[in-house]
């Protein structure tokens, strides 16, 4: 009998051992926290909650259709997964025509076209630079037609230009920008953008040490936006577009808190019409990643 005792109070003890041990751990910092990831059942709405507990916020359902799989702003582009015409942005303006989102920077002609947010959005961040002292950037192309991505690879050839669709120029997520000084590469635009870009939602889509990924040489000029936080978790963990993508297919779901913001990003596949969770009050985005599935990106508030 007493050896029962012993052994029960044994384990109960180990156990305790291993909880108080668990509870103690605390997360890595990325920025403030580094990227959490679980991997989880996609319906289970538990999962929308407060970062750290089991308790959940209030929830409702929406339909995704798989149109939706081709818009949104994470959206991945080349030759194997194109752009579609429901994957353009809807908001395309001519910027020599828009005196207000032009403030900083020059043109390099009167035809250069973008999304009007992803250029206010770029004006924010050029304003910023400035207030650094460097303040000589100019768009040297933003976004183009099917018809005109088509004529420029007639004229130009594979090695300069991509097929119609093939090219984030398409979209209006993408724009070229360059410095009045010099090269991207040698200007202190470049340098800014390679740093701090990332702030704003912006990537640099071609890294030097990513064209075994992208299948695309090194592009300094070349920015995409995708938007906040995970441009900045692109950064963190030094990926690619693509392999953003397969992290987040792999992970299912991440969360990240970043100056007290507490983000939650969740991966859905999708193969027909299907109803996913989102918070019934709170500030979630929607964008589908051009391939299989969409992405739920939830902003769930300030973390002391």
């Amino acid at each position: 009998m007493k050896k029962w005792v012993f052994l029960l109070l044994f384990c109960l003890g180990f156990a305790g051992f291993i909880f108080m041990n668990q509870v103690n751990q605390a997360p890595a910092p990325f920025f403030q926290d580094k990227v959490e990831s679980q991997k989880y059942h996609q319906n289970h709405k538990d999962h929308i909650g407060k970062r750290g507990t089991s308790e959940s916020i209030q929830t409702k359902t929406i339909t995704i259709t798989k149109e939706q799989i081709y818009k949104g702003n994470l959206l991945l582009i080349n030759c194997k997964y194109p752009v579609r015409q429901e994957g353009v942005k809807s908001d395309i303006v001519n910027l020599s025509i828009r005196n207000e989102l032009v403030k900083g920077y020059g043109l390099l002609d009167k035809n250069i076209y973008l999304s009007k947010e992803i250029a206010q959005k770029f004006s924010e961040m050029i304003n910023d630079a400035e207030k650094e002292g460097v303040n000589h950037f100019l768009i040297d192309s933003g976004y183009r037609t099917f018809s005109e991505q088509n004529k420029l690879y007639e004229e130009m050839g594979p090695s300069y230009a991509l097929p119609a669709g093939c090219s984030e120029h398409n979209s209006g997520l993408s724009l070229d920008v360059g410095s009045s000084l010099t090269k991207m590469e040698r200007a202190p635009e470049g340098k800014w953008l390679k740093e701090n870009a990332w702030k704003y939602g912006f990537i640099l889509r071609y890294p030097k040490d990513k064209t075994d990924v992208t299948g695309i040489q090194y592009e300094p000029w070349h920015i995409r936006y995708v938007g906040f936080p995970h441009s900045a978790i692109m950064k963190e963990k030094n990926f690619a577009l693509e392999e953003y993508m397969d992290f987040l297919k792999e992970q299912k779901s991440i969360t990240t808190t970043i100056d007290h913001q507490v983000y939650k990003i969740f991966y859905y596949p999708i193969s027909q019409n299907t109803t996913i969770p989102v918070p019934a009050n709170g500030q979630y985005e929607v964008s589908g990643n051009n391939m299989d599935g969409v992405i739920v990106t939830v902003y769930s508030g300030k973390r002391d």
